[in-house]
């Protein structure tokens, strides 16, 4: 698992700004040496593209952090029934840009949004629950009370695939877990 330090040198928003910034040191010293064949295209190419990457670094979501290693749960993940939450693990596990949350048209369709502090996810937690994959979501809830959460609890499950139950715990105040699992399979009937 990489640290948060080296993941974030490593986005997509810092390779863009250094290679802005590398082309941009190559362009000026080729310049004060009078090599214009080599200065101005990447003087040209070289200031836009930090600029750029500047941008990108300024509207930068780090993914959100998974507690779980790369390697488990392989099999269960890649079930077919398991691919509405595969596809919101790969959703959160990436870098986002000019969003202030992830999963924030999710949360703002449920109501669970606060424009001026929406909560944050901050971590999510892969689990097995009867042998099926399952999701815990980790959020800081900022501007969004536990007791709203609890009003769509309901709905929350239903919204991010079907045969899905969700569970709020609130393991500190401020901070709830969204966990999504499978629902329950029926027991089967006991034969008189």
């Amino acid at each position: 698992m990489q640290s948060p330090r080296s993941s974030a040198l490593l986005s997509p928003g810092s390779l863009v700004t250094l290679a802005g910034a590398a082309l941009t040191v190559v362009g000026s010293v080729a310049y004060l040496g009078d090599n214009a064949n080599l200065s101005l295209p990447t003087i040209f190419y070289g200031i836009p593209i930090l600029l750029g990457g500047l941008a990108l670094k300024s509207s930068e979501l780090p993914p959100a952090r998974c507690l779980t290693p790369p390697g488990a749960l392989r099999a269960l993940r890649e079930r077919p029934e398991s691919e509405s939450l595969r596809k919101l693990l790969a959703d959160v596990s990436r870098w986002r840009y000019g969003q202030k949350a992830h999963l924030e048209s999710s949360l703002e369709a449920l109501k669970l949004w606060d424009e001026d502090d929406p909560p944050q996810l901050m971590e999510v937690e892969e689990f097995e629950h009867q042998s099926r994959y399952g999701l815990r979501l980790s959020f800081d809830l900022h501007g969004v009370s536990a007791e709203r959460w609890q009003e769509r609890r309901e709905r929350l499950g239903r919204f991010f695939g079907p045969g899905l139950e969700a569970l709020l715990e609130q393991p500190a105040p401020g901070r709830l877990c969204l966990v999504l699992q499978p629902l329950a399979a029926d027991p089967t009937p006991v034969a008189p």
